[in-house]
Order: structure tokens, then C-alpha cells, then sequence
């Protein structure tokens, strides 16, 4: 079964779809590696970061985005023609093993999830519409990655800023979750926000399904050096002082000026500049994502 992994930040801004996807590409061109990237996020980062807006447009219009599949689940359709295995891109930028599930600029409406649990709960005579909630939000997900899960080795889940119900529904289906931040005052508070309502998440979910999401690492997304390199040094050490050497990732991502160059270029850096510093970094990276991805599912096994 592939593992699943969510990349999330409270607060946006912090390089967590630049994460994502020069993640996945070096897992799967430098490790050889099967790799799902699934974009949750209605601004459509990660599949702008993979395919260009005019392959995406084509996609859109065949109805081959998440959208259709979150449609599905919604307001399930039996005479529905595409799965899952259609809507997903195969061999992004030429790679074998990266595959892309796009999202999509309206991926659900809101009132009409709320107007089919309102239904499921009179249905079922639930009449505690928080709890039809949480089941449709434990759920969701996991019910649409289901089917393929088996087929990779990872699957990295670009979740938007905040905690909107695809947000929650992604961390509810993953093994793990990554951090990433600035070292910056703002971004801590998103870290320790984030921490807050995954363990509210787990409390909700106890005594139905359990989520057993666990930190994978956090994942400092660095910038300008001189004297503003000093102070990220000592925001950086608070949030050493909080968690643990486990907690986190010694691999740093510097800034780079390339990485804003490729997403111009719908490539990752890790392909478009290869011999660049932010390339360089990510490869390093994926090393050592392999590495505590494999040491957290033998504790995790154990406990």
C-alpha cells in the first residue's frame, strides 16, 4: 500500500506546493519511485507547477480534474463514465513513476455538501448533524484515493492554506503529514495552529474512525541571508526548542531565485535548473525523506 502524505500549513505562503512538487519529482526521477501528486487546492499551485495552463485547460474541459470525482461522491452520478484512473496524468514532465490527479479552480460547492449530509442525517435519523460531518469528512478522500493507493509508492497531497473540509479530509486519509515553514513569527503561529486541529481532528475521530496521522517533519523554506539570516536562525531555534530532532528535517530548502524561474516554466526546479542550489537542496532532501519515511512506519508498526 502506497503511503500517503500530506503537505500542510495553516498559513499560505510558506512553500508548501514548491515543496510538494520538486518532492515528488526527485522521488521519482533520482529514487525511481511511483509518485501520485494530488492537488486539493482550488488556486491550482501544484498543477500549474506540473503542466502548463493550456494542457490544464484542455483537461478541465474534458472534466478530467478532481472536481468530477468530488461531484461524484456529492451527488453520486450511476451513469458517471470516468474513474479515477482517468483523470490522472501520467509521465509529468516526461518522468516516469510522476503522475498528476489536477485540481481545479471550483473543486466542490459548499451548499450542496451541506444540503446532502443535511439528507443523509434525516435519512439515517442522525439527527446529530456534526457527527454525519465527520464521517463524510474522515471519508472522503480515502474514498477517492482508494482505488489506486496500491499502484504507488507515495502519495502527496498539495493541501490549500487554512482548514477547509478537503484540508481536513486529506490529513484524515494520510499516514503522515509535512510541515513546511519560514522562519518566521507568522509562520510558527501556523505550525502550532495547524498542531492544535489535528489533535482536534483525532479527538473527533476516536470513537468512530481513528485518524492516525502522524508528523512526518517540519521543513524550513529559507530566504535572503546578511543580517535577516541571523534573525531566521533565532526563530529557527524556537522551533527546535519545541519539537523534537525527529520532528524535524535537517535539510533546509535555500532561497533561490530559480525556483520562482520554473514555476514560470510549469517545470520544477528540480528539472527545469538542476545544477541550481534549490534543486541541489531538494535532491538532498528526498534522501532524507526515504530515510525518516521509513524509520516513522517501523514506529509506527511497533506502537
Amino acid at each position: 500500500m502506497g503511503t500517503i502524505i500530506s503537505t500542510v500549513n495553516m498559513k499560505g505562503g510558506v512553500g508548501k506546493t514548491t515543496l510538494t512538487v520538486n518532492l515528488a519529482t526527485c522521488l521519482a526521477k533520482k529514487h525511481n519511485k511511483r509518485v501520485l501528486v494530488l492537488d486539493l487546492d482550488s488556486q491550482i499551485s501544484a498543477t500549474l507547477s506540473l503542466i502548463s495552463p493550456h494542457d490544464f485547460a484542455k483537461l478541465r474541459k474534458k472534466k478530467h480534474t478532481l472536481s468530477y470525482l468530488l461531484d461524484n461522491v456529492i451527488n453520486p452520478n450511476p451513469w458517471s463514465k470516468l474513474n479515477i484512473q482517468d483523470i490522472i496524468v501520467p509521465n509529468i514532465c516526461g518522468i516516469d513513476g510522476l503522475e498528476l490527479l489536477p485540481g481545479d479552480i471550483q473543486l466542490y460547492d459548499e451548499y450542496q455538501v451541506s444540503q446532502m449530509l443535511h439528507q443523509r442525517a434525516t435519512e439515517s435519523n442522525e439527527h446529530e448533524f456534526g457527527r454525519v460531518w465527520d464521517s463524510f469528512e474522515r471519508v472522503l478522500i480515502e474514498q477517492i484515493i482508494e482505488p489506486v493507493v496500491d499502484e504507488y509508492d507515495f502519495i502527496i497531497l498539495d493541501c490549500a492554506p487554512g482548514y477547509n473540509l478537503l484540508t481536513r479530509s486529506g490529513i484524515a486519509a494520510s499516514n503522515f503529514y509535512l510541515l513546511p515553514a519560514r522562519p518566521e513569527p507568522l509562520s510558527l503561529v501556523g505550525i502550532q495552529l495547524l498542531e492544535r486541529r489535528i489533535a482536534k481532528l483525532k479527538q473527533s475521530h476516536q470513537d468512530t474512525q481513528p485518524v492516525n496521522v502522524n508528523l512526518l517533519g517540519i521543513v524550513f523554506i529559507l530566504s535572503a541571508g546578511g543580517l535577516m539570516g541571523r534573525y531566521y536562525k533565532q526563530v529557527m531555534k524556537r522551533v527546535q526548542d519545541d519539537f523534537t530532532a525527529e520532528q524535524l528535517f535537517s535539510q533546509s530548502i535555500p532561497m533561490d531565485v530559480n525556483v520562482a524561474k520554473a514555476v514560470d516554466l510549469f517545470t520544477p526546479v528540480s528539472l527545469a535548473m538542476p545544477n541550481s542550489g534549490g534543486s541541489k537542496a531538494f535532491m538532498k532532501l528526498s534522501d532524507e525523506f526515504l530515510t525518516k519515511t521509513l524509520v516513522k512506519k517501523e514506529l509506527v508498526a511497533v506502537n
